[in-house]
């Protein structure tokens, strides 16, 4: 790769972590109950294939940040990597791009988080609250980031590396 090209996956991965380990952002981040306003960058596989490895490098970091131990380091990093993943893979069908984040997180995330916590709780409420956390985040927040993302070609070309 690239120096420029290794310098966008850094700050798309640094903005990932920041958004989610930083205060305010991490006060309501890791817990049953969540909203990652960092989700709402799951979109930008959807502009540009730099954000997968980003997205997930980015995740990886925030989830050693976290403390929430292994099983959310390896899973939760690799959950997003699998919805990034997808979402490239959804691109052209932009309303569907952050389903794949609310699926994959809920059901992965959503079956180990109480037990790394300690919370007795059904499953099904378990996944239902990451499912809300995401939606709000990844659809709610980031289908408008990439509609406005795809709006501004110059913008997409920023972050691609691409003269606009």
């Amino acid at each position: 790769m690239r120096p420029e090209t290794v310098a966008r996956v850094g700050l798309l991965a640094a903005l990932y972590l920041v958004l989610t380990a930083v205060p305010p952002f991490s006060s309501f981040a890791y817990g049953p109950v969540q909203v990652r306003v960092s989700e709402a960058l799951m979109v930008l596989p959807a502009v540009t294939p730099l954000a997968v490895p980003a997205l997930f490098l980015g995740c990886l970091a925030a989830n050693l940040a976290g403390g929430l131990g292994p099983v959310d380091l390896v899973f939760g990093s690799l959950a997003t990597l699998a919805s990034a993943y997808l979402a490239r893979r959804l691109r052209h069908l932009p309303w569907l791009v952050p389903v794949p984040t609310i699926v994959i997180n809920a059901l992965v995330v959503g079956t180990y988080l109480p037990l790394v916590l300690g919370l007795d709780m059904p499953l099904w409420l378990s996944w239902a609250y990451i499912a809300a956390g995401e939606t709000v985040a990844a659809a709610g927040l980031g289908l408008p980031l990439l509609f406005y993302l795809r709006s501004r070609p110059d913008l997409v070309a920023l972050l691609r590396g691409r003269p606009g």
